[in-house]
């Protein structure tokens, strides 16, 4: 049923779909987006996200990193439906729970999405990461590291710094890590096609898949997908980490380098959530230095 305030939204998306609206119910909202099950005429079950008039541009990058990751032809991606109007329109899946099978089947299929590789590191879109900007504009010499410093760690902490976030101490922990970008990172790797914000709680796990949702897609290094899996404890960590070594094996010391990768979410939360995260900025920040 269509609740309060929404005829505005079933309007808006119709006109995109080119069909009638049916149904059209709330399903929660995160950062700035209303979220919606609705159902069109046609029968088609959908979900749709809601922006603000502020919210367009983070809806079309959504919408394009939805489509390329699905491109790659591994692990599954909604349908992007339709995309205007501050609306984003996907193929509802309906979500079920993962077992030690469908983990081991996401870790396989994350590992082909990564080798489907991007042209380059960043994307041919402005980024968003939740609500906060994402540069991807691509590094002037062609390498992880410093395009890693520059566009993913020294932007946010300059604005946890000035927020008053972070203080002083916890600031030059990050600012050392910058400092040694080079010898941290690890062997080199060419663009791989990430998710960008691959956290438990974007991977819905529907008919024994696991599938990615909210991305901040881009191209990067493929162990910030794992790192972020790891982060906030996605289910079977241990069944994804092994199938997906057996696809695509890391290189050596990629564990110790899980922090490093951290870094950047862990900035990003500080932003959005205050100072309850400065700890964890400052002990990622220690680990990265210590491996």
């Amino acid at each position: 049923m269509t609740g309060p305030g929404d005829p505005g939204v079933a309007g808006r998306l119709a006109r995109l779909t080119g069909t009638g609206v049916t149904g059209l119910r709330p399903a929660g909202s995160a950062h700035q987006f209303r979220h919606y099950r609705a159902t069109l005429a046609d029968g088609r079950e959908v979900f749709v996200k809601a922006a603000g008039t502020a919210g367009g541009d983070m809806i079309a990058a959504e919408a394009r990193g939805l489509a390329w990751l699905a491109a790659a032809g591994s692990a599954p991606a909604p349908e992007v439906l339709g995309c205007g109007e501050s609306l984003l329109v996907i193929s509802w899946v309906p979500a079920g729970a993962p077992d030690a099978a469908t983990a081991e089947r996401f870790g396989r299929e994350l590992a082909g999405t990564h080798a489907a590789g991007a042209g380059q590191f960043g994307a041919p879109w402005p980024g968003f990461i939740a609500s906060l900007p994402l540069a991807n504009d691509p590094p002037a010499d062609g390498g992880w590291p410093d395009w890693y410093a520059s566009h993913r760690l020294l932007p946010f902490l300059r604005q946890a710094a000035d927020a008053g976030t972070l203080g002083t101490a916890q600031v030059r922990e990050v600012e050392d890590v910058i400092a040694r970008i080079g010898e941290l990172a690890g062997p080199a790797e060419p663009p791989s096609r990430i998710h960008g914000d691959c956290w438990s709680g974007n991977v819905l796990w529907s008919g024994g898949r696991g599938w990615l949702i909210d991305p901040a897609a881009h191209g990067g290094h493929r162990e910030t997908d794992l790192a972020m899996l790891a982060l906030f404890g996605a289910p079977f960590l241990d069944r994804i980490l092994a199938s997906y070594q057996e696809v695509a094996p890391l290189a050596a010391g990629w564990r110790a380098r899980v922090p490093l990768h951290q870094l950047h979410p862990l900035l990003v939360h500080a932003c959005l959530f205050g100072s309850g995260y400065a700890g964890p900025v400052a002990d990622a920040a220690r680990a990265a230095r210590r491996a």
